[in-house]
């Protein structure tokens, strides 16, 4: 049999959803809504100067958790006036610099410290 321009394909039926595949959908479709809400959350952030960095007139603020840290860069970066271009190195407890797409709620339920989340910052690059 040979293929001609005008030949038609046809595709078997689509089966039928029952009810344990509509159950399926509803809970995929709750997860997928419960997962889009923002978590209203929020903890403490501690800001310390590390070198010569300027020293925050008020260093506690409170951050959502659903933030990620690009959130908080960008916070930082306001609240000094420091521009784009302009030098900012973040550290968490004096240890490590995180991700920008890390979430504040990860961060916070591995490093806080006495309740709060120590976010250090310099002009120049303080640890590796």
């Amino acid at each position: 049999m040979a293929l001609t321009p005008d030949a038609v394909f046809l595709s078997p039926p689509l089966a039928t959803a029952d009810s344990t595949s509509d159950a399926g959908l509803t809970e995929g479709l709750a997860a997928l809504e419960s997962y889009k809400k923002k978590d209203p959350a929020k903890v403490v952030v501690r800001f310390k100067a590390v070198g010569n960095a300027p020293i925050m007139k008020q260093n506690f603020f409170r951050v959502t958790v659903s933030n990620r840290f690009q959130a908080v860069i960008q916070f930082l970066r306001k609240e000094l006036g420091w521009k784009a271009g302009e030098p900012l190195f973040t550290y968490i407890n004096l240890a490590f610099s995180p991700a920008p797409d890390d979430t504040i709620a990860n961060l916070y339920r591995s490093f806080a410290t006495d309740g709060h989340l120590i976010v250090n910052y310099s002009t120049t690059a303080a640890w590796g």
